[in-house]
């Protein structure tokens, strides 16, 4: 059984719900992500990806220097568990039509593992493998 822990980005990028999606947008670009946890103190509030970004704001022509995270992030959260099986996460994801799934130990926000990871775990040769390499390099 291959965990969530074993394919996991550990200390995922977080920023703070007053931060301006296009301050997040920069973020994404500049560390080749597409999502962050919003964070208001030490409390995780929510996520934000691309998709986020696109049909809640620039679909509604809102301003990116006074849109905030808070405006657009994804609250309602579902999250997997570092020792997990990635069977479990692809289960979630699945059902809930999500890409990306904050890892939390108990209260604590540990990483987090997207669905590109969990086919390149299964899949080596995959696309998905020749993608992240691409980008990162593009």
């Amino acid at each position: 059984m291959t965990t969530v822990r074993e394919v996991m980005t550990r200390d995922p990028i977080t920023m703070d719900v007053d931060t301006v999606i296009s301050a997040i947008a920069r973020q994404m670009r500049d560390a080749y992500i597409s999502d962050v946890i919003v964070t208001e103190g030490d409390r995780v509030r929510g996520i934000v990806t691309e998709r986020d970004i696109l049909i809640r704001a620039v679909a509604e022509d809102a301003d990116p220097r006074a849109t905030t995270a808070g405006d657009v992030l994804t609250r309602d959260l579902v999250t997997v568990a570092p020792d997990d099986d990635i069977k479990a996460a692809e289960g979630l994801m699945r059902v809930n039509g999500i890409k990306h799934l904050p890892v939390c130990d108990g209260d604590r926000l540990v990483g987090i593992v997207a669905l590109g990871d969990l086919v390149v775990e299964e899949q080596p040769e995959s696309f998905f493998a020749g993608v992240e390499v691409e980008d990162r390099n593009g």
